[in-house]
This record gives C-alpha cells, structure tokens and sequence, in this order.
C-alpha cells in the first residue's frame, strides 16, 4: 500500500498547471489525463492545487481531469459584484468549459462551496453535465435539529461555523497532512484577494439550493452524494436532507471531517473509482465504497 500511495503522489506532478483567459480575465488551472472528462469544483478558502493528490487519482483511473482556480481564487481574476452569486460562478464554470475547448458533458465534481456552483452548474446549464458528484457539499436548507424541531442553515450564527471550522479543516492528529496545505493555498488566497474570500464565505452561509436539486430530481440526472460522518461545517441534517431532496441518489458517508477527500487520497480514489464509474462497477460499486476507509482531516 505505501509503495502504491508513493506512485499515485508522484502521479500529481502529472497535473499541468496552466493559465488561460476566461470572460476577460486571467483563470488558472489544472489540466491531466486523456480520458472522459470531470471538471473538479474546488471548496471555499482553497484553490485548484489543494487537491492535487486527490485529482491525481482520479487521472490514474482513467479521467481527464480539469481542475479550475474558481474566481478570486488561486490567482484567478475575481468575479464582479453583479455577478458573485453561486449561480454567477456556475455560468463562469461554463466559459470555463468552453474556454478549454470541452463541448461534451462532463462529470461536474464540487467539494463544499464547489459542490454548491456544481448544483448550480447542472441546474443552469443541463447540457453541459451529465452526472453530479457532490463532496460534502453546500446546498441543503437543514443546519440541525433543538428537540423535535429541524433549524435551518438560515438560522446558523456566525460563531458556531467560526467553532467548527478550524476543527473540522485541520484537526491536531491530523494537521502534518492538512496544514501545510492550508499554509500553501488557503493563507495566499486570504492575502492574495480578501475581499472575494469574505463574500464567497457569505454566499456559502446562505446557500439553500433545494430547488434546484428538487429540479434535478425531477431530470433524473445521476447523482451521487458523500459526505465524511466528522463533519461539522456540513451537518448530518444537511447530508440527509439533501439526499431527500434529490430523491434517493447514490449516496456514501465516509470516516472522515470536512477536509477528507485532501488527508486521505487514497480512500478518496477508491470511492471515485467506483462510484464515477471508471473502473469497477455494478453491485460492487455500492459495497466497496461503503467499505472505503477514509481516516479523516
């Protein structure tokens, strides 16, 4: 197993790491693999290289993977006020796709804030997507519940996201994988553009996209949901009313926070694998990735 984690880590330095313009303004990415396409959505605070590791997986599996620096991240041109809402990055993740000259659809993947533009990408651009995998994602109106009554994230403080954050992003036991990370990519984006880091946190608070899902329901696009069973930011109330919402996808809790999928690659390679479809497949698909031993962030 270490030998083959060593292998699929030196696989990440297949990722190219390119620029391109994007409606006007400098976007960057990352780009491997020659396989069906996935457009990967990356979370709030981080940028397109925070999931190398994990992105380098799914090439070794078959995929092309595109892996865009959304605006305001990772040194790509923000958005303008008008058109920073979830849905104005979702038509950004459009020209994105077309900017790269990828016309088919593709496989819309979005971790946290990404899952939510990736909702909103399906949703808005239906021709573009053809399947949906969402990461413990934004989305759902359900914050938890006090006794018998359910609140809604609409009714979350400010501070109890800030208690959770640090906790479900970077725990102690396992910060030698997730803070250099965080230090590498998050702390750059802060200094690089605030401004867009404060309103793309604004705009994830308040995200209740159960219409949309409702809608997708309603399409019968594929969906598959995972959501790692340590997450706070993303609560179990969340996780299962969005899986109510879109009426019963294929969904997957895994042991982890809300980071899992970057301090455990190799869990999340496995999921991917079978769950997108890209290697095994059929009634070993739903055993495999329930068995799936993903550690945590």
């Amino acid at each position: 197993m270490a030998a083959e984690t060593a292998e699929a880590d030196r696989r990440a330095s297949w990722l190219a790491w390119k620029t391109i313009e994007v409606d006007g303004g400098t976007t960057a990415y990352g780009e491997a693999g020659q396989g069906p396409p996935i457009v990967f959505l990356h979370g709030w605070g981080l940028d397109h290289k925070a999931y190398k590791r994990a992105l380098a997986r799914l090439v070794a599996a078959g995929a092309r993977v595109l892996a865009p620096a959304l605006p305001g991240f990772g040194g790509s041109a923000p958005l303008t006020d008008d058109r920073c809402t979830i849905e104005g990055f979702a038509d950004w993740v459009a020209l994105f796709l077309d900017a790269v000259g990828v016309h088919e659809p593709v496989v819309a993947m979005g971790h946290s804030f990404g899952g939510g533009v990736a909702i909103c990408l399906a949703h808005d651009h239906e021709e573009r997507v053809k399947a949906l995998v969402l990461i413990n994602s934004i989305g759902a109106s359900a914050w938890t519940t006090r006794g018998s009554a359910l609140r809604s994230m609409a009714q979350r403080p400010l501070w109890d996201w800030g208690m959770h954050f640090p906790a479900d992003l970077w725990p102690l036991r396992q910060a030698r994988r997730v803070l250099p990370v965080i230090v590498a990519e998050a702390l750059p984006n802060l200094a690089r553009d605030p401004r867009s880091f404060v309103r793309v946190a604004a705009l994830a608070r308040r995200a209740d996209l159960t219409g949309e899902l409702d809608e997708l329901k309603r399409r019968g696009l594929p969906v598959v949901v995972l959501w790692g069973n340590r997450d706070r930011l993303i609560t179990r109330e969340s996780f299962d009313e969005m899986c109510r919402v879109l009426g019963g996808p294929r969904a997957h809790t895994v042991a982890g926070t809300h980071a899992w999928l970057i301090s455990d690659p190799d869990a999340f390679a496995e999921v991917m694998t079978n769950v997108v479809g890209l290697g095994v497949g059929g009634d070993e698909v739903g055993r495999r990735a329930h068995t799936a031993g993903a550690t945590g962030a």
